[in-house]
């Protein structure tokens, strides 16, 4: 069946099954033009259509859609990007771009592997404002969650080092603002993209009030986070850190959440979960050898939401990580949004 049938078809199964109030939860979507214009090069998988292939797909899909809002937002200033980043770092990234000529258009970081090119320091801000933007959203109560559909990706972005396709960490930018600007005691992030979220362990690796948890595949860039990692300092114990074998579909992840984090959840009591909604765990990946299904995406959501239902009143913000097959990202997004558009 042409995937765009068998995405209605499924949507109004879900629709029609549940309870008449259960069906108008809207979700808000963070998306700009702006991000199809960080230029990355001919031929590289951090390409612009992994992302339009998504937003196109969810316009044209009517019965999803009317469930949607766009709203517009703003970029993040340099004050919320010096929350998780040093100082020393911004100031690299805008002298490294100040390198770019005409006949030089493309630049890989100092840092690490990540391209860029004249508008990426632009759009990575507005990235992370998109970020920011979705906590707006969920702590005014305009909706219960938001989906923050970004690019470049940000995980693996460190206090002092962009890496790993990302320039700034969005999913860290927007728990300190949660923080800052709503007064939030106690931030769940959940990592669900292949690789490993090194630069948000990294940022909160002493910190008691966000709870990270990733679930990666191992062995796979960029080696870290093994199990035995478990923050230090007053953030001993509030990292928790999942191996999935080369191959291996959703169920070890879901079994994670279900024997693991949901006990460590019962001990912290987030009001707010963030996701890094990595898709490149997606059966057919690219850059990842995991098997996941659009089912698995559903019903990973479906626990996230459980546990935001129990803790958070609701509110979970995704944001959008790797996933390099466009077709594979749209269709675990619409997965992923069935359940949140029914929570």
């Amino acid at each position: 069946m042409h995937f765009w049938l068998r995405s209605y078809f499924l949507g109004f199964f879900l629709l029609s099954i549940l309870p008449l109030e259960a069906q108008a939860s809207p979700v808000t979507i963070l998306y700009s033009d702006r991000f199809l214009q960080h230029d990355t090069g001919t031929g590289h998988p951090e390409a612009p259509d992994r992302l339009a292939y998504i937003v196109q797909h969810l316009k044209q899909h009517q019965t999803l859609n009317a469930n949607l809002h766009w709203p517009a937002f703003f970029a993040a200033k340099r004050e919320n990007l010096l929350a998780v980043h040093q100082a020393s770092y911004l100031d690299l990234l805008e002298a490294e771009q100040q390198q770019l000529t005409t006949s030089k258009p493309y630049l890989t970081l100092s840092t690490g592997d990540t391209v860029i090119s004249k508008d990426s320091l632009e759009v990575a801000r507005l990235a992370s404002g998109a970020a920011m933007a979705g906590v707006d959203a969920v702590m005014q109560s305009k909706t219960k969650s938001a989906f923050a559909l970004v690019r470049p990706p940000g995980h693996h972005a460190t206090a002092d080092r962009g890496m790993g396709f990302c320039i700034y960490n969005h999913v860290a930018v927007a728990a300190r603002y949660a923080q800052k600007q709503y007064g939030v005691q106690k931030i769940l992030i959940v990592d669900i993209d292949v690789h490993h979220g090194n630069g948000t362990q990294d940022i909160f690796e002493q910190d008691d009030t966000v709870f990270y948890f990733s679930a990666h595949q191992h062995p796979l860039y960029p080696r870290s986070g093994r199990p035995a990692e478990v923050g230090s300092g007053r953030g001993k114990g509030y990292t928790m850190n999942v191996d999935v074998p080369a191959g291996s579909d959703e169920a070890i992840l879901l079994a994670a959440i279900d024997r693991q984090l949901v006990p460590a959840m019962q001990r912290f009591q987030p009001e707010l979960i963030l996701v890094s909604a990595g898709l490149d765990t997606h059966q057919g990946d690219l850059l990842g050898g995991l098997n996941y299904s659009d089912a698995g995406y559903a019903a990973i959501a479906r626990k996230l939401t459980n546990l935001a239902n129990q803790y958070a009143q609701g509110k979970t913000v995704w944001v959008m990580e790797g996933g390099y097959v466009p077709a594979n990202n749209a269709h675990a997004v619409e997965s992923i949004l069935q359940v949140l558009i029914v929570q």
